[in-house]
C-alpha cells in the first residue's frame, strides 16, 4: 500500500461508518479525530523547522513542541473511541427495562449516568483541542515560515472539532436534570471555545500578516 493511498481500509472503513445509520461513530469520535488530525499538522510544522539553521535558536523549544503535539495526537485518538464508548453508553441505559417502578428509577438513573458519561468525554476533547490551538500558537510564531500553512491548518482542525465537541456536549447537557453539573458543564465549554476561538484567531490573523507582509 503507497503513501499516498487514501482508499486504506482504515479510513474509508472509518467514514464509511461516519456516514451510515448505526449511532457509532457520529460527531463526537469525528471531533477527535479532526482534533488528532489538527494535533499532527501542528507537529508537521515543528520537525520541519527542526535542523534548520536559520531556526536554530528556537530549535529546543520545537521540538517541545513536536513532543507535545504528539501526545495530544494520541489523547484525542484516545478520546475518539471513548467517545463511542460513551455514546453506546446511553444507548444501553435507554434500552433497559422499565416495566415496573423500580425498573423506571433504575433505567432513569442509568440514562442520567451516561448522559454525564456523554458530556464528560467531549469536554475533554475540548479541553485537548485548546492545547492543540495553544502549540499552534507558538509554531506559528517561531517555526519554519514555509510550513506555516501546515501549523494553521493545525489550528483550524483543532478549532473545529472543539467547535464539534461543543454541540455534542450541549445537546446531552439539555437532558441532564443535575442544575449544578450542568451550570459547572457549561462554564466549563463556553470558557474553552472563547479561549481557544480568541488564540485560532490570533493565529490566522498572524499567518495572513506574514504572508502578507
Amino acid at each position: 500500500m503507497g503513501d499516498h493511498d487514501f482508499q486504506s481500509p482504515s479510513v474509508a472503513t472509518f467514514l464509511e461508518r461516519l456516514g451510515s445509520d448505526t449511532p457509532t461513530p457520529g460527531g463526537g469520535t469525528a471531533a477527535a479525530v479532526a482534533g488528532a488530525m489538527g494535533a499532527a499538522l501542528v507537529r508537521m510544522l515543528a520537525v520541519l523547522t527542526l535542523g534548520r539553521k536559520k531556526y536554530e535558536q528556537h530549535e529546543r523549544l520545537m521540538q517541545a513542541v513536536a513532543d507535545q503535539a504528539d501526545e495530544e495526537r494520541t489523547k484525542l485518538l484516545a478520546l475518539a473511541a471513548d467517545d463511542a464508548a460513551a455514546y453506546d453508553a446511553v444507548g444501553a441505559a435507554f434500552g433497559l427495562p422499565k416495566e415496573t417502578e423500580a425498573e423506571k428509577t433504575a433505567r432513569t438513573e442509568a440514562i442520567q449516568v451516561a448522559l454525564k458519561g456523554a458530556c464528560d468525554v467531549p469536554l475533554r476533547v475540548m479541553e485537548r483541542c485548546i492545547e492543540v490551538i495553544a502549540l499552534a500558537k507558538t509554531a506559528v510564531q517561531y517555526g519554519n515560515r514555509n510550513a506555516l500553512s501546515d501549523g494553521a491548518a493545525g489550528a483550524e482542525f483543532a478549532r473545529a472539532a472543539m467547535r464539534v465537541a461543543g454541540y455534542n456536549v450541549r445537546i446531552n447537557l439539555s437532558s441532564i436534570k443535575d442544575a449544578a453539573y450542568t451550570k459547572d458543564a457549561r462554564t466549563r465549554m463556553e470558557e474553552i471555545e472563547y479561549m481557544g476561538g480568541n488564540a485560532a484567531t490570533w493565529i490566522d490573523s498572524h499567518v495572513n500578516e506574514t504572508w502578507n507582509g
